[in-house]
């Protein structure tokens, strides 16, 4: 017990002197650059799935 007592006052300890946190405007920009990126990817999925989806879809009606 008195060992999770020592790990719970150390990390405590290390919260608050030892972690350097971000700025407000710092993690707003953060923000908005993953928010762009997820943007991107999703849309780049997208695309890949359309142009797989219609890919298929014309292999599909020359066999039909």
């Amino acid at each position: 017990m008195e060992s999770i007592k020592l790990y719970i006052k150390e990390s405590y300890n290390e919260l608050l002197n030892k972690v350097t946190w971000p700025t407000w405007s710092s993690l707003q920009g953060s923000t908005i650059v993953v928010i762009i990126a997820s943007f991107i990817l999703a849309l780049v999925i997208f695309l890949m799935d359309s142009v797989s989806n219609s890919l298929l879809s014309f292999i599909y009606k020359l066999n039909a």
